[in-house]
Formats: C-alpha cells, structure tokens, sequence
C-alpha cells in the first residue's frame, strides 16, 4: 500500500500520513486523505439492464426450475429447456410413485444457483455479463 504524505501549513514538510505533528516544527497536521478507494455511484442511476436483476434473482431462487427467470433476461430457449426439464421430471417422478422425485432438484438447482449469481453480482458487472454479451447460463 502506497504511503500517503500530508504536507506541513507551517514549514512545508512532507510528514507521512499517520502523524498527528509535524516532525520538523510541531505544527498539528490536517487530517490525511483517505488512500484512493472506489467510490460507489450514489446519483442513482443504474445501467440500462439493472432493473432485471432484482426480479431475475428472485424468480431464479424461488421459482427456479420453471425457468421465469431466463425469460425475464430474454433468454427465450434457454427458458423453455428449464420448464421442459422440470416437467418431464415430474411426469417421471409422477409415473415412478416418487422414485424419479429427485430429478425435479435439477432444473430447481440451477435455477437457485443462478439467482443467488444473479443477486450477488454489482448492477454493472450483471449488465455486462447477463444483457451485454448474453451468457446464458450460469
């Protein structure tokens, strides 16, 4: 980490950060900069795309297997291959007597992994990743 300098009001003396006084004539030191850290956008304004991620992140998490949330980002066929998954799954589990019961978690899994991604992504890098260059899948 880069070493911050606060300079002296009274004699010019460069004075490392975490001085209270300066060392060559006493004088108390202003308050030091923080080193130099991102700093959020608070204006409010999210980039085009953000407004999906909150309600694709839900549905992912709650709904997951009946893919809502691939149609909620556009991702049509992807969708579709959820709610295929998951209805045949359950035809399975149906016609088994709950033995093919655990091939419903598939589609459900990915569905729960997805929005927990979703939502633990920053509103750029989901905008980026999910509506700029279209990745599908996880």
């Amino acid at each position: 980490m880069a070493t911050q300098y606060t300079t002296c009001p009274g004699c010019a003396t460069q004075n490392a950060g975490i001085n209270a006084r300066c060392t060559n004539c006493g004088t108390i030191l202003p308050i030091s900069p923080m080193p130099m850290q991102h700093v959020p956008n608070y204006s409010g304004a999210k980039p085009a795309g953000a407004e999906k991620k909150l309600a694709a992140g839900l549905c992912g998490i709650l709904l997951g297997g009946l893919g809502i949330h691939k149609f909620i980002l556009g991702y049509t066929q992807e969708g579709i291959i959820l709610i295929s998954v998951y209805l045949v799954s359950f035809i399975i589990a149906m016609v088994t007597c709950g033995i093919g019961t655990p091939l419903i978690f598939v589609p459900t899994v990915i569905g729960i992994v997805e929005g927990i991604i979703y939502l633990t992504k920053t509103d750029e890098e989901f905008v980026q990743t999910y509506i700029v260059n279209k990745k599908p899948w996880f």
